[in-house]
C-alpha cells in the first residue's frame, strides 16, 4: 500500500533535518574547573513612584548654627585687642559653617574660626574678623555692646 500524505511529510521532514542539523545547540565544552557566572545587562533604576514628595529642610541653617553672642568681660577683650568676636554655636556646627553664618547673618568676612566646647556641653567660637571689618563696629551694630 503507498504510504499517505501525512506520513510523506513526515519523512521529508526528517530528511531534511538530516541535512541540516536539527537546530538545536552543541552543549559548550568547558576548558576551566570554575564556573564563572556570565555578566548581563545591569540597568539603571528608573523608579515610578517618587520615594519623597517634599524634599526635607536643610538641617543647619544660619540661625541654626550660631545661637547667641557672648557679652563676657573676656569677650569684650577680645572684641577690642583681637578683633574678634565670640559666639555660642551648636555643637554638631563646624568652622565652615559658622563662617558662612556669620558671613549671612552679619554680612561680615571672618578670616579664621576657632572653636571649643565648653565643660557645660555648649560650643563656643572665636570668629576674627578681616582687616576690613572694625569688630567694635560691628558689636555696637548687633547690639553686643
Amino acid at each position: 500500500m503507498a504510504p499517505t500524505q501525512k506520513g510523506g511529510d513526515k519523512a521529508k521532514k526528517a530528511a531534511g533535518a538530516l541535512k541540516k542539523g536539527s537546530g538545536r545547540k552543541a552543549t559548550r565544552v568547558h576548558n576551566k574547573v570554575h564556573f564563572y557566572k556570565p555578566t548581563t545587562l545591569k540597568l539603571a533604576r528608573n523608579p515610578t513612584v517618587v520615594k519623597k514628595a517634599v524634599k526635607p529642610l536643610p538641617k543647619m541653617d544660619a540661625y541654626k548654627v550660631i545661637k547667641f553672642p557672648l557679652t563676657t568681660e573676656s569677650a569684650m577683650k577680645k572684641i577690642e585687642d583681637n578683633n574678634t568676636l565670640v559666639f555660642i554655636v551648636d555643637v554638631k556646627s563646624n568652622k565652615r559653617q559658622i563662617k558662612d553664618a556669620v558671613n549671612k547673618l552679619y554680612a561680615i568676612k571672618a578670616a579664621k574660626v576657632n572653636t571649643l566646647i565648653r565643660p557645660d556641653g555648649q560650643k563656643k567660637a572665636y570668629v576674627r574678623l578681616t582687616q576690613d571689618y572694625d569688630a567694635l563696629d560691628v558689636a555696637n551694630r548687633i547690639s553686643i555692646i
